[in-house]
């Protein structure tokens, strides 16, 4: 039998039967206080302490309550910010069409029987509970439309349904492709459509299944229309279900759209969700999740370039060739060859949203880089992310320190507001931002 990749957190999580009810109380008391700031944890040269190994995992909540009748996100002092929609039920991801009409993918997990299998899987999903990620799949992408060009969508209509947890969505012509949890589907999609009634075609089959562990499928299109890139996360934190359960995981695809064929792009990326074209380079980026479990201070996610063949360390070693000693057996061979990522976003901050700035008409200091949105922390004391940031790039390059976007999102007393997922820039060069706690979708534009 093949030898399996262990997690020593697993282990630490067999508690007795007698202190479940305890465990549950406690929840949030659990683990260790971050050392370091957030900062120390961001940019090009990140500090990474040695990797701690706490009793149990740390576990600190910020537990979803939505906003307070009259309040809002803080925009950056240059920005204002306004709803440009609410009243979804979990919004996760934007595509802005070339007609103005903005989708909206109303989405969760999708039933995974043995993901919450033992203790910690009971633990855990006690965790999504409580930050508001475990309310079922509402399966739908959802069309806004605004007539008269104020900032508020004042159209709504169902696009798609029956849908089976929907997340990366692209057009390409006439043809609306959408990533589910399982595979890629394909839509006939005229410009101005409503409605989409033709069943979807199968493009591609993606990994999914009873664990199923990140279960979120972006993708964008080649600049050519010839291919999708497709990003598929890992089945586990470090692989401790085995590298069995890994397979075509943790990495981005690549799929022709003539054939369905489909390659590994790049790989050894624990869970990439945004995908932007970098217009001065042409370069593909995307923004990646890195694991958990190894103290408040690690491991940075991260946003990076993508080459083509390009292996990134998951799950033997993180940021390049640090290594991870949890992962048994080990392979150097592969760590001699991952690749360090162009910029660290800070330790368990969930970077998932990710927007090129290219024609937006926010002021000149956002004028070139990547807007992201950091869903936000649960492995970290104190919180990390809840919030929506930007990386000013110079010469295809991220160059300098992140920008605040909005923040305001956790209350003074830990609670979260809102957790920021999608980003998109829509037709007259506003920043969008999906909201899957408040429920909204916010719209930040200059400050007149």
């Amino acid at each position: 039998m093949a030898q399996r990749p262990a997690s020593l957190g697993i282990a630490r999580w067999r508690w007795h039967v007698p202190w479940v009810g305890v465990a549950a109380l406690a929840l949030t008391a659990c683990g260790d206080m971050a050392k370091l700031p957030v900062a120390a944890g961001t940019g090009a040269q990140p500090t990474l302490p040695p990797p701690q190994s706490p009793l149990i995992p740390t576990v600190n909540i910020a537990p979803a309550k939505g906003w307070p009748p009259g309040t809002i996100p803080l925009a950056a002092a240059d920005l204002q910010v306004t709803a440009f929609a609410s009243g979804f039920d979990h919004p996760r991801w934007l595509l802005a069409l070339p007609n103005g009409d903005v989708l909206v993918a109303e989405t969760n997990a999708p039933p995974r029987p043995e993901d919450g299998q033992g203790i910690k899987g009971w633990a855990m999903g006690l965790v999504m509970k409580r930050a508001g990620a475990s309310v079922p799949s509402a399966n739908r992408i959802t069309r806004l439309r605004d007539t008269n060009g104020d900032g508020v969508a004042d159209q709504r209509s169902v696009l798609l349904d029956g849908l089976n947890s929907p997340f990366g969505m692209a057009l390409v012509g006439q043809d609306l492709y959408v990533a589910n949890t399982d595979a890629v589907l394909r839509f006939p999609y005229a410009v101005g459509d409503t409605r989409i009634t033709a069943p979807g075609v199968k493009v591609v089959d993606l990994p999914a299944g009873a664990i199923n562990h990140h279960w979120t499928k972006n993708l964008i299109a080649s600049p050519d229309g010839t291919r999708l890139y497709v990003t598929v996360g890992s089945n586990s934190n470090v692989a401790e279900n085995g590298m069995e359960a890994e397979t075509g995981r943790a990495a981005i695809w690549a799929v022709d759209l003539k054939t369905g064929a489909h390659r590994l792009f790049a790989s050894g990326l624990r869970n990439p969700n945004g995908l932007a074209w970098e217009p001065t380079s042409g370069a593909l980026w995307t923004v990646v999740n890195e694991r958990d479990e190894l103290g408040s201070d690690l491991v940075p996610d991260y946003l990076t370039s993508v080459r083509d063949g390009g292996f990134y360390g998951w799950p033997y070693s993180y940021f390049g060739q640090h290594l991870d000693a949890r992962v048994t057996p080990p392979r150097p061979e592969l760590v001699a060859r991952a690749i360090t990522p162009d910029y660290a976003l800070g330790p368990h901050t969930a970077s998932l949203g990710l927007a090129s700035s290219a024609s937006n008409t926010l002021p000149a200091r956002f004028a070139n880089g990547m807007f992201i949105g950091q869903h936000g922390s649960w492995n970290r004391r104190p919180h990390s992310g809840y919030k929506v940031i930007f990386v000013p790039f110079e010469k295809g390059k991220p160059s300098g320190v992140p920008v605040d976007v909005l923040t305001g999102l956790l209350s003074a007393d830990g609670d979260a507001f809102g957790r920021p997922v999608g980003v998109v820039l829509d037709h007259q060069g506003a920043l969008l931002v999906a909201d899957d706690v408040g429920n909204a979708i916010w719209r930040v534009t200059a400050q007149r």
